[in-house]
């Protein structure tokens, strides 16, 4: 669904602040800007503009290397997520990681069941936290509290198992899809890959690196539909310069298994 209008933030704007300001739609566009993080309140001021602090190391010490589902226990409340390692002999190389982002009402456990085999089979480690409300922070009026706790479901999946920089990606759907699309462009240094299953829109935030985009989109959806959300993303970014690869389907507002499972092999193309 579209955010509402965001409040603007009394922080320092930057320079390109409004290069995605020709996004603005139906779908519903806000601005965000950042600051680089030195201390506790700074790192306030990095999280409520969308960015993340946590990184992967490839020589860290996975704490934990057995695979399968576990809770994050990031959180005492219900509102947690989830991490999947996958198993197999390789699980001391450095993985594939995606950060998986549930539709409005959603869970993380909900997002990962339908890609639980294809990252088993495929190798890729998935990480899904869930919102601190009924949908992400963005949506609900700006960055935030959502934030600050994907950022510390990072760094737990970095400590699990060793991760490869250049290989962690964020996607979602709907809700989800949206936030992956705004977080992926403004942490474009820490995600190389952005999917995108039927987005609603993105924030026009401070763009970081050149993150590759993949969309989904039924071209019957009449929750978001594919008109003035999916295709106009898809027309936006492509002018921008970013490489998109746009994937409509006969359906509505859904990720069929064979649109999942194009996304998760698109994850592990060549660069």
């Amino acid at each position: 669904m579209p955010p509402p209008s965001l409040p603007r933030r009394d922080i320092l704007r930057l320079a390109g602040a409004g290069v995605l300001a020709g996004l603005a739609a139906a779908c519903g566009l806000g601005r965000v800007s950042e600051e680089p993080a030195a201390d506790p309140a700074t790192t306030r001021l990095m999280h409520s503009a969308g960015r993340l602090l946590a990184r992967a190391s490839p020589a860290a010490r996975p704490a934990r290397a057995a695979g399968g589902l576990s809770r994050l226990g990031l959180s005492a409340t219900d509102r947690d997520g989830v991490l999947y390692l996958p198993s197999g002999p390789n699980v001391q190389r450095p993985a594939p990681l995606l950060l998986l982002l549930h539709g409005a009402t959603g869970s993380g456990r909900q997002a990962i069941r339908r890609l639980e085999r294809l990252a088993e089979d495929r190798g890729i480690v998935l990480l899904a936290p869930d919102s601190r409300g009924y949908t992400w922070d963005l949506v609900r009026g700006g960055f935030g509290p959502d934030v600050e706790f994907v950022d510390r479901a990072l760094a737990r999946a970095f400590s699990e198992r060793p991760v490869d920089p250049a290989r962690v990606a964020v996607g979602g759907f709907s809700d989800g899809a949206s936030y992956a699309l705004s977080l992926g462009l403004a942490n474009g240094d820490l995600f190389s890959r952005v999917v995108a299953f039927s987005p609603g829109f993105v924030a026009d935030v401070v763009p970081r690196g050149s993150p590759r985009l993949f969309v989904s989109h039924g071209t019957r959806d009449e929750i978001l539909p594919i008109e003035t959300c999916g295709r106009r993303i898809v027309n936006g970014t492509r002018r921008l310069g970013y490489d998109v690869r746009f994937l409509e389907f006969d359906g509505g507002h859904e990720v069929p298994p064979g649109v999942a499972e194009v996304a998760m092999d698109w994850l592990l193309l060549p660069a």
